[in-house]
């Protein structure tokens, strides 16, 4: 009796046997899901409808277009760099901007702080072509906000809009992003493989690491997560991506990334003494410059550790603003003023000129204020005296072809604070136009630079 309960044990053990091994061989054979096939397969649950019709405003003129891209749910707006004009072909770097907000606005072109550039100016400055797309439920656009799934798509969608400028070299299109936009980045990287390089500053191996109350998708849906999370989805990757956070930022999930990954395609830095914010100035600076050097068929770009420490250590330094050109057309006159500053007086011979924002910086904390006279023959000796008497340094000098005047020395406001000051008087015939420029003692000689060029720009018929 034992010996037969043995016996068929040993059947239904080889039935089980074969029955797991033709399992085994039917997975074996079976293909694993792309992330971009399991994507696009998912539907995702939103339990709350958000979105936002926030105005975009008009960009610099001359330095970037405001666009519609098209996308799965229809036209969606983007800032774009203008066509340099020199009939060849650029490259190109999508840059999405950290946050959850799915729109756009001015924001590229304010200040870039040192020690928190999420600008992405770097590389427009630098002469990289520069994209800024919005999403979907963002600024007006259609659909509403899906919190890292829907988001792609709007990438992989940019990507095919910036390929089909006469001006952009569709080979060289890159794509940066920072915090949530480096998460958004990263899952856009195993996506597609379109994108030539990516980079990615202090993206999250997965989305509930994200500030949860930003979550508009159903929470109890795993799957939802998973879609979301690019740490699923790491061999994936077919393109050089680069992923940088500071040690007291999101290093322990980037460090979760290189342990998890073996794509040699994914290469990961974090940079000590460094936070979330702090490596961007410094380090989008070397990715763009890396940008300009990736000329070849097939990309080139290799990044080392000891580069970006180095990098690190480089002093801050002070950018000029994006500027715009005004014109008083009754006097013949026109200047140029970076493009945040708002104009007091328009329409008038008596114009404000000051920053729309109220940061610590030579851009917002300083102030023009630009008037015309009816002069007489010897106004500009007067002023010169004036001046001169008030221990204001005096240069005589011609401007557009006119005689003019610079003084430059300080002032004391009522409240006892001391205001670098430098005037500019130029006459026309009987007209006297003068520049009357005012930034606090406390950023000395910085703002020079910045009052030199609107001096430098002006132009007088």
């Amino acid at each position: 009796m034992k010996g037969k309960m043995i016996k068929k044990s040993l059947v239904i053990l080889l039935a089980l046997s074969t029955v797991l091994n033709v399992s085994c061989a039917q997975m074996a054979s079976k293909p694993k899901q792309s992330f971009a096939e399991a994507h696009d397969a998912f539907q995702t649950t939103l339990v709350r409808e958000e979105n936002d019709d926030e105005p975009i405003p008009a960009p610099p003129e001359g330095a970037f277009e405001l666009v519609k891209y098209s996308s799965k749910v229809g036209d969606l707006a983007a800032y774009v760099s203008s066509d340099p004009g020199d009939g060849q072909k650029h490259p190109m770097i999508i840059w999405v901007v950290g946050g959850w907000g799915n729109g756009i606005d001015d924001f590229p072109w304010c200040y870039p702080e040192w020690d928190n550039d999420q600008t992405g100016s770097a590389f427009w400055r630098a002469g990289v072509l520069t994209m800024y797309p919005s999403f979907r439920g963002g600024s007006g656009n259609p659909g509403n906000y899906e919190a890292l799934f829907g988001e792609v798509d709007d990438i992989a969608s940019a990507y095919e809009y910036a390929a089909s400028l006469p001006y952009v070299d569709p080979n060289r299109i890159y794509l940066g992003g920072h915090s949530t936009g480096a998460t958004r980045a990263l899952l856009a990287a195993e996506y597609t493989d379109k994108f030539r390089a990516v980079f990615c500053f202090g993206a999250v191996d997965e989305v509930k690491y994200h500030n949860s109350s930003q979550f508009t998708f159903d929470t109890n849906n795993k799957e939802e997560f998973t879609m979301r999370s690019p740490i699923h989805w790491l061999d994936n990757v077919k393109t050089p991506t680069f992923l940088i956070e500071g040690s007291d930022g999101n290093a322990s999930n980037l460090k979760k990334i290189e342990r998890t990954s073996k794509n040699e395609n994914i290469h990961c830095y974090v940079i000590e003494d460094a936070d979330h914010f702090s490596v961007l100035a410094p380090l989008t600076r070397v990715v763009a410059q890396k940008i300009l050097k990736d000329t070849g068929t097939e990309v080139a770009i290799s990044i080392a550790q000891d580069e970006l420490d180095e990098a690190m250590k480089q002093e801050p330094s002070i950018p000029l603003p994006v500027m715009q050109q005004y014109t008083m057309e009754d006097l013949g006159l026109s200047f140029s003023y970076p493009y945040l500053w708002d104009i007091s007086g328009e329409g008038t011979i008596s114009l404000s000129l000051s920053s729309r924002y109220e940061g610590d910086n030579i851009w917002d904390m300083s102030m023009l204020y630009v008037d015309a006279y009816i002069a007489e023959e010897s106004d500009l000796e007067v002023l010169s005296d004036s001046f001169s008497s008030e221990g204001y340094e005096i240069t005589d000098k011609t401007i557009s072809g006119f005689p003019a005047i610079e003084a430059v020395g300080a002032m004391e406001n009522d409240n006892g604070s001391i205001f670098n000051n430098t005037f500019v008087a130029v006459q026309k015939e009987d007209i006297l136009v003068t520049f009357d420029f005012f930034i606090h003692e406390d950023f000395g000689n910085d703002a020079d630079e910045l009052f030199r060029t609107i001096i430098d720009s002006i132009a007088i018929e």
